[in-house]
């Protein structure tokens, strides 16, 4: 008998819960899941304010529901939900209707404003994609304007900001918006003294949540940073250029050019007027079951933002926070899964939370993590390291490579003005046309290395028990001198030890330099690490330094497989002849550039192994490593063939469903 799930929101809960029971119903037919939603796209609710404070780009923070259900069974619908019929059991939208046999109220929160007189008509609020673009528009409206302003009061007035609520989204919103305020400032000529940043809040210290010692660090920064905390002051007024604020008996009236509202929240419109038929609670969340079912309803569950449960042992509700919608989103999915199948057991919902974590900017954080019975802080760059981690693993989830792959981008490579906890390094500055002609020149190298094993009769003989071979004895003559000398260092001192290195020969005895190293060590127990210096060494003059891999493995392979058989030789000769000749083409004429310059790294890694490698050609590894990424997009055929490349592959099945691309 047919059934069908309908998830109403595609938050944090709602589009994990959609593919997790995708998951488990990706072989029944009889199950149809439909996720509901007004916006095509997911939005990361945590990193609005780094949009309104143009830290990142406004797509950066969108995920299309479109990629995250590709290849999955999961139909995505595009409609405002207005009610839900729960006795007729159907979902009413303005475009359709929509049958369910179990719903998944997902719909989140939007702001609360306590009653506040003219705080929802004048206040921007910070609680959607919108949002963030419109108080972004705002902030740089109000710079462009005060650049222009000659009425000193007035230009204040336009740089006066005030944040209502010292919670996360406050703190978060208030320390990106002083990390910004000075390059703003540079960039249209005004004073920073000018500039009014304040946050206000009716407790005695910002983000309460956080141990007092940690409240105090978050303070001092914003200080540091020329934020201005009004605490223990509730808003009693906003005006469309004022705010009031009730500070003990007294009402005071400040100028206010920007009030922007993250004061709290309360369940979206549609869990209100679904909650007449259901039990509403505080902050009009849904009161739930231990499985996370309504309590008047077993047929719908209610995730995220919107359920109200208290866990056992607990005295609070869980809060409202990413973190339990993950989890609830498990729970949720296992149990509609037993409820449909009519197999298994129930499971009650009994999360467990690893902390909090706050930035302040982009370059500094704070947290709290571990586990429930034991949390402990940590310092900034580990604060944000964990943030970005997180954030990561979410991703994984979602929208696997290719949301990662942009995260990672927009984060770090592209950050500007140094705004990421490890500064500016990883920001892509040097124009990419300054690497042409170190990857037409690493080319070259490579076809003119393929082409003189051509010329030393690669393709008419087997070469590999003198190349490998003669590489080995040659390592171990090394090893052998370097230890005569060594034994002979510590018995009878410096000089006979040159004397002796003479003496004693090195490979085939032809070792004469003196002042002669080597450094022999293991990592891991797995891979032996040598490098020697000297001046002459066998028959070979080298620049230095030589280096060189022992890797068990990799000598197996090339012992038993490859050197006892002229077969395997002669086709391992041609291979690796053809592949450095396609790998420099290619570098040469741009194409495929990413892809070739990984292979010339293999081969590298190969060399290192078999045959060492030496000072002069060191620069190869490094020059393949700065071809990886869009090397050949400039004055390369890459800038024609690879965007045709990759509009080919994301329409691959496979590829949209295990989301192995980048946008």
């Amino acid at each position: 008998m047919e059934k069908n799930i309908v998830i109403v929101g595609a938050g944090y809960s709602g589009i994990l819960t959609a593919k997790k029971l995708a998951k488990r119903f990706k072989k029944n037919p009889e199950v149809t899941i439909t996720i509901i939603d007004k916006n095509p796209f997911h939005t990361m609710l945590t990193e609005l304010h780094e949009v309104a404070a143009s830290r990142v780009d406004e797509d950066s923070i969108k995920i299309s529901l479109k990629k995250v259900f590709a290849g999955r069974k999961v139909k995505v619908v595009l409609d405002t939900v207005a009610s839900i019929d729960f006795e007729g059991k159907k979902v009413v939208g303005n475009i359709g209707e929509y049958q369910y046999d179990f719903l998944v109220l997902a719909a989140g929160s939007k702001p609360t404003y306590y009653g506040v007189p003219g705080a929802e008509e004048y206040s921007y609020k910070l609680w959607s994609f919108d949002d963030a673009v419109r108080l972004k528009d705002r902030i740089h409206n109000v710079f462009r304007q005060a650049a222009c302003e000659t009425n000193i009061e007035e230009r204040k007035k336009l740089l006066s900001f005030y944040v209502v609520g010292a919670g996360f989204t406050g703190v978060e919103m208030v320390g990106e918006l002083a990390e910004y305020v000075p390059i703003l400032c540079e960039k249209y000529d005004i004073d920073r003294r000018e500039v009014t940043l304040c946050d206000v809040d009716g407790l005695s210290r910002v983000i309460p949540n956080l141990t007092e010692k940690l409240s105090a660090k978050v303070a001092r920064r914003l200080d540091k940073m020329g934020v201005s905390l009004i605490m223990n002051a509730t808003v009693s007024a906003v005006g469309e250029d004022f705010i009031e604020l009730k500070q003990g008996d007294k009402v005071n009236h400040y100028t206010a050019g920007t009030v922007i509202w993250a004061a709290g929240i309360q369940s979206a419109d549609i869990t209100q007027e679904a909650g007449k038929n259901l039990e509403l609670t505080r902050g009009a969340r849904v009161q739930v079951d231990s499985y996370l079912r309504s309590t008047k309803n077993e047929k719908v569950y209610i995730a995220g933002d919107n359920m109200y449960y208290v866990p056992e042992g607990e005295e609070r509700p869980v809060p409202q926070m990413v973190e339990n919608c993950e989890q609830c989103a498990d729970t949720i999915a296992h149990n509609i899964v037993c409820a449909v199948t009519a197999q298994g057991e129930m499971e009650a919902y009994k999360p467990a939370f690893h902390g909090v974590m706050v930035s302040i900017g982009g370059r500094y954080g704070v947290a709290q993590v571990g586990t429930p019975n034991h949390m402990f802080s940590l310092a900034s760059f580990f604060a944000m390291f964990t943030k970005h981690f997180i954030n990561i693993v979410y991703f994984i989830q979602v929208l696997g490579w290719n949301k990662i792959f942009s995260y990672v981008k927009h984060e770090f490579f592209t950050i500007r003005n140094c705004r990421s906890f490890v500064g500016g390094h990883f920001s892509n500055r040097t124009p990419s046309f300054l690497l042409v002609a170190l990857r037409v020149w690493l080319g070259a190298v490579w076809v003119y290395e393929g082409i003189m094993k051509i010329v030393e009769g690669w393709f008419s003989g087997t070469k590999l028990n003198d190349f490998f071979g003669g590489a080995n004895s040659w390592y171990d003559g090394i090893l052998n001198a370097a230890t005569t000398v060594a034994t002979k260092a510590v018995e009878t001192g410096a000089a006979d030890a040159t004397s002796s290195a003479t003496a004693s020969g090195g490979a085939d005895g032809a070792v004469q330099a003196a002042g002669q190293v080597l450094m022999n060590f293991n990592i891991l127990g797995l891979v032996k690490v040598v490098f020697v210096s000297g001046k002459q060494l066998a028959e070979s003059t080298i620049s230095d330094l030589a280096f060189k891999l022992d890797i068990p493995l990799m000598n197996w392979f090339v012992n038993h497989l490859i050197l006892p058989y002229n077969g395997m030789q002669m086709f391992m000769q041609i291979f690796i002849v053809v592949v450095e000749i396609l790998i420099g083409l290619a570098l040469m004429g741009g194409l495929l550039t990413g892809p070739a310059a990984a292979v010339s790294l293999v081969l590298q890694f190969m060399f290192v192994c078999t045959t060492g490698l030496y000072l002069n050609t060191f620069w190869m590894i490094f020059a393949g490593i700065a071809m990886l990424i869009g090397a050949g997009r400039t004055f390369g055929i890459d800038y024609y063939a690879m965007p045709g490349l990759k509009k080919w592959w994301k329409r691959l099945p496979f590829v949209r469903k295990l989301y192995i691309y980048n946008d």
